[in-house]
């Protein structure tokens, strides 16, 4: 099955996915504003209602498409349309990697940054290595407990921003701290003093700062 076409107009359509059709969302920024870039933006663990409509999702959607970026949202298997069920963070990296190589046939120009929010933070990590992006974004990635694995995650040689929440009450802030301490080669920080895991009266604060953090990135993209 031949995939669609890339659009030239925001829109929501299928591709043909590792499980079955995968729901996919494509927004374009301003024309005014529109730079080569291409932004993938993973959605958090959908066992807990995470879609790719989640706010904090959205949100850094909405920031880096005023920045000037075309941003990629999509389902993971077994959520919305997409086909398929919930495989632990493994075949949700192959969604991933299909969504990324649809986005890069059609615009091979385009730099990619790859984003994602908890779980698919967790997903865009671990699958950052192989996919090589040219920017990482990691918010409230889960660092420790609920079952995700960060031991063994190679960071890419690229510009990476964590932001993370203090008074998150789902991911710990200080295992996040922890894990960034532990390696060798740490991102840019941004710690959001009296905010919660999904931001809660804190995402006007969280779009400025992904924006301000990232916008050094945009001389490479």
């Amino acid at each position: 099955m031949a995939q669609p076409p890339f659009p030239t107009t925001a829109t929501t359509l299928l591709l043909d996915g590792p499980a079955g059709p995968l729901e996919v969302a494509v927004d374009l920024p301003e024309p005014e504003v529109a730079r080569p870039l291409l932004a993938v933006v993973c959605h958090p663990l959908p066992t807990e209602g995470g879609t790719m409509h989640n706010k904090v999702v959205t949100m850094a959607a909405r920031a880096l498409r005023e920045l000037g970026a075309t941003t990629i949202r999509f389902n993971f298997r077994g959520t919305g349309q997409s086909a398929g069920s919930f495989d632990h963070g493994r075949g949700e990296q192959d969604d991933l990697r299909t969504v990324v190589a649809w986005a890069r046939q059609a615009r091979p120009d385009h730099a990619l940054w790859l984003a994602g929010f908890s779980f698919g933070a967790f997903v865009s990590l671990q699958a950052a290595a192989g996919l090589r992006p040219d920017g990482l974004i990691s918010i409230a990635p889960p660092a420790a407990g609920r079952g995700w694995d960060f031991s063994a995650i190679e960071i890419p040689d690229c510009p990476w921003l964590v932001v993370q929440g203090d008074a998150d009450e789902i991911v710990d802030p200080q295992a996040v701290y922890d894990w960034i301490d532990s390696l060798p080669r740490k991102p840019q920080l941004v710690r959001m003093p009296e905010t919660s895991h999904f931001f809660h009266r804190k995402l006007i604060d969280l779009r400025g700062a992904i924006q301000h953090e990232v916008k050094g990135w945009l001389s490479q993209a």
